[in-house]
């Protein structure tokens, strides 16, 4: 048996990133930042529960640069998985599946995430 120091299938370093592999697998982690956002909504509800003091400290947290950072980020993140969620159901419904289709869709999942953020957050500046 030849002993050979190369890998026994291509490995990812071969591949240049694609549009639709890097959108799918933004998709998964714009879904577990999204888990995160739940956490905090019951952050929210039990500083709400537990008085204004612990309220306070929450919305003060919330107001500073780290935590607008988070909502910001949160905001984008749910525009994005539910535009892209949007995309798959036309994919499942067969449309938008050829090449053309398929890059137009996830350029414009993408141009459409920032924009409703942007929309979102100048709207509360």
């Amino acid at each position: 048996m030849a002993t050979d120091n190369r890998p026994l299938s291509p490995h990812l370093q071969v591949y240049r990133p694609q549009l639709t592999s890097v959108l799918s697998i933004s998709h998964r982690i714009t879904g577990i930042l999204l888990s995160f956002g739940a956490v905090l909504v019951v952050l929210w509800a039990l500083a709400v529960a537990s008085g204004p003091d612990a309220y306070q400290a929450l919305i003060q947290f919330m107001g500073s640069v780290p935590g607008l950072i988070v909502l910001a980020t949160w905001t984008f993140a749910l525009f994005f998985h539910l535009l892209n969620g949007i995309r798959h159901l036309l994919w499942d419904a067969g449309w938008l599946l050829d090449l053309r289709g398929a890059y137009a869709s996830g350029w414009a999942v993408v141009a459409l995430s920032v924009i409703l953020t942007i929309a979102v957050w100048g709207g509360l500046a």
